[in-house]
C-alpha cells in the first residue's frame, strides 16, 4: 500500500507541474500584449482589458465542457477500455468544436452591441472592437488546443500541451512587435496587430495539436467513427460540463459587480485590490496544477475501482498545496506592505494593501485547498457542488456584504476585504464538508461509461 500511494503522489507531482508552468504562460500571453499596446497609447492597452471579461465568459464554456471530457477519458482509461477513452475524445472533441463555431459566431455579430452596454470609452470604443471581432473569429483555434489539452490530461500526459503552449507563446512574442508596430513591408496594424498575433500563434498551436490527435498519442486517436455526434455522449458531456461552466461563468460577472464597489472607492483602493488580487493568483497557481492533476488522478482510480487511491490523491493534494500556501499567506500576512511596495511606491496603495493582506491572507489558505478539492469533484464527474459554491461565494457572500459593509456601514475598503475574507472562509468550510459526504465516489459508476 506504501508504493501505491507513493505511486500516485510521483503522477500526481509529474501532472501539476507541468499544469502550472502552463498557467504561467498563460499568464505571460496576456502580459506581452500589454506590454506592447502600452507603447501606443492607454486607448490601445485598455482594449484587451475591456476584452478580456466577454471574453473569458466565452472561453470558460470551452473549458468547462473539455473538463468535462477529461473525467469521461481519465475514467474509461482506469478502467482499461482505451476504445472508449478513444471514443470520448472523438465525441469531446466534436462537441468543442461545433460549440466553438457557434459561439464565434455570435461573438462577431454582437460584440459592436456589447461595447455600447459596456459604455467604452469613445477613444477605447474603436480599438476594442477590432481586437474582439479578430479575437472571436480565430475562436476555433483556441478550442482546439483546449480539446488537446483535456484529451492528454484525461491520459496522464499534462507536458505534451507545455510543449505546444511554449510554441504559441514563442510565436506570440516574435509576432506582437512586428504587426503591431510594423517591420519593412508589414504596416503598423497597432491593436488589430495584437490580435492578429495572439490568433496566428494559436493557430499554429492548434495544427501542431491537431496533427498530434489525428496521429495518435499516448493511446488515444481521433478516428472518423468517433468523431460522429453521439447523442447519450454529448448529454453526458453536458451534465458534467455545463455545471462546471456555469460555476465559473456567473462568478465572473460577480467580479465585475464587486470591482465596480471597489471603483467607488478611489484610485488607491482600486491599486490595492487589483495588485493585492495578482498576488494572490499567483500563490493560487500551485492549487489551480494540482486541481486539474486531482481531475485526472481521480477519475483514472475511480474508473480502477480504486476509490481508496482515489482519496489518496485528494489528501496528498491537498497537503502539498496547504504547506506551500500556509509558508506563502504567513509571509503576506506579516510583510504585505512590501509585496504591494514592490509594484507600487505609494504609501496610501501600500497601506490599503497592507490592510488587505492583514484581513484576508488565513482565508486565502482555506480557499486555496478548496480549489484543490474541486479536482476531486471534477475527477468524480460531480461538478454541481462546485458550481453551487463558486456561485454563492460571488452572489450569495462576497458582492452583497461588500456593499453593506463597505458602503452602507461605511467601512470602506476594510469591508470589502472582510467580504472576501467571510466568502472564502464559508465556502471553504462546506466544501470540505461536502467532500467528505463523498458522493463524489459514487457519482458515476464506471461500467456504464
Amino acid at each position: 500500500m506504501p508504493s501505491q500511494k507513493s505511486g500516485v503522489y510521483r503522477t500526481l507531482l509529474a501532472l501539476a507541474v507541468p499544469i502550472m508552468l502552463n498557467n504561467l504562460l498563460q499568464m505571460l500571453y496576456n502580459l506581452v500584449d500589454a506590454y506592447f499596446l502600452g507603447r501606443i497609447s492607454a486607448a490601445a492597452l485598455s482594449a484587451p482589458t475591456i476584452s478580456f471579461t466577454l471574453i473569458f465568459f466565452i472561453v470558460v464554456f470551452g473549458l468547462g465542457f473539455s473538463m468535462a471530457g477529461t473525467t469521461l477519458i481519465a475514467q474509461s482509461k482506469g478502467k482499461g477500455d482505451l476504445e472508449r477513452a478513444n471514443f470520448y475524445a472523438g465525441q469531446t472533441t466534436s462537441m468543442i468544436m461545433a460549440m466553438s463555431v457557434i459561439l464565434s459566431v455570435l461573438g462577431l455579430v454582437f460584440t459592436p452591441a456589447l461595447l455600447r452596454v459596456m459604455q467604452v470609452p469613445a477613444d477605447a470604443f474603436e480599438y476594442t472592437r477590432q481586437y474582439m471581432t479578430i479575437i472571436f473569429a480565430g475562436m476555433p483555434l483556441m478550442f482546439i488546443t483546449f480539446v488537446h489539452r483535456a484529451v492528454l490530461q484525461g491520459v496522464g500526459d499534462s507536458v505534451t500541451p507545455l510543449i505546444v503552449q511554449i510554441i504559441t507563446i514563442l510565436l506570440n512574442v516574435v509576432l506582437d512587435p512586428i504587426l503591431i508596430f510594423g517591420l519593412g513591408p508589414i504596416p503598423a496594424l497597432e491593436v488589430a496587430g495584437a490580435a492578429y498575433a495572439t490568433v496566428i500563434s494559436r493557430g499554429v498551436g492548434a495544427v501542431v495539436a491537431a496533427i498530434m490527435l489525428v496521429r495518435g498519442a499516448r493511446g488515444i486517436r481521433l478516428r472518423r467513427e468517433h468523431l460522429r455526434p453521439d447523442w447519450a455522449a454529448w448529454k453526458r458531456i453536458t451534465d458534467i460540463g455545463l455545471p462546471n461552466a456555469i460555476g465559473q461563468a456567473v462568478p465572473a460577472f460577480g467580479f465585475t459587480v464587486l470591482q465596480g464597489v471597489v471603483n467607488s472607492l478611489g484610485t488607491a483602493v482600486i491599486a490595492a485590490f487589483g495588485v493585492g488580487n495578482r498576488i494572490v493568483s499567483l500563490f493560487n497557481m500551485p492549487a489551480i496544477g494540482f486541481a486539474q492533476a486531482t481531475t485526472s488522478v481521480v477519475g483514472q482510480q475511480l474508473g480502477a475501482k480504486r476509490k481508496d487511491l482515489a482519496v489518496v490523491a485528494v489528501r496528498q493534494s491537498v497537503l502539498t498545496v496547504g504547506v506551500f500556501i500556509t509558508v506563502g499567506m504567513t509571509l503576506t500576512f506579516l510583510f504585505g506592505g512590501g509585496f504591494i511596495r514592490f509594484f507600487v511606491d505609494d504609501a496610501e496603495v501600500i497601506r490599503y494593501g497592507a490592510e488587505l493582506f492583514r484581513i484576508l491572507s488565513p482565508s486565502v489558505i482555506l480557499y486555496t485547498l478548496f480549489t484543490v478539492i474541486t479536482g476531486a469533484f471534477q475527477g468524480g464527474g460531480d461538478t454541481r457542488p462546485v458550481m453551487v459554491l463558486n456561485v454563492a461565494r460571488l452572489w450569495g457572500i462576497r458582492v452583497p456584504l461588500a456593499y453593506v459593509l463597505a458602503i452602507v456601514l461605511a467601512w470602506g475598503p476594510a469591508g470589502i476585504w472582510w467580504a472576501m475574507f467571510a466568502s472564502n472562509l464559508v465556502i471553504a468550510a462546506i466544501g470540505f464538508v461536502w467532500l467528505a459526504k463523498g458522493h463524489w465516489l459514487h457519482k458515476i459508476d464506471p461500467d456504464t461509461i
